[in-house]
């Protein structure tokens, strides 16, 4: 068994998909990674997403540890995210399913045009 939060889980993927329980908390992980944004660049860069679901997905990944968020005292305020250490961690995970997605795009549909959720992952 697994308990976090006085949650009770009996198989890690169940924490797994708990957290990660819709598509935006992923994307939002995955622009992450090639380094800090803040948030008018995470919502240009994820544009389907309303700045309303922005700004619930990034608070609820922040109360699971998985990104930081930064403010600065300044005028305007500035306000930076990026990934804690266990947000790192998901690096791997997160290529595999790049990857994985244009294997399954070749084999099954097309790939046309420019890709918009490239993120330069050799960085780090």
């Amino acid at each position: 068994m697994y308990y976090i939060n006085n949650k009770e889980y009996k198989c890690s993927v169940a924490v797994t998909l708990d957290i990660f329980n819709d598509r935006w908390k992923l994307a939002i992980i995955w622009h992450l990674l090639d380094g800090e944004k803040r948030f008018k660049e995470l919502h240009e860069t994820i544009s389907e997403i309303t700045q309303k679901t922005l700004t619930v997905k990034l608070k609820e990944l922040e109360e699971k540890n998985i990104i930081n968020r930064e403010v600065f005292p300044e005028i305007p305020p500035k306000v930076v995210y990026s990934l804690t250490d266990v947000g790192e961690k998901l690096k791997p995970v997160l290529e595999e399913m790049y990857n994985w997605g244009i294997l399954y795009s070749s084999a099954h549909g097309e790939i046309t045009g420019e890709n918009s959720c490239y993120v330069n992952l050799g960085k780090k």
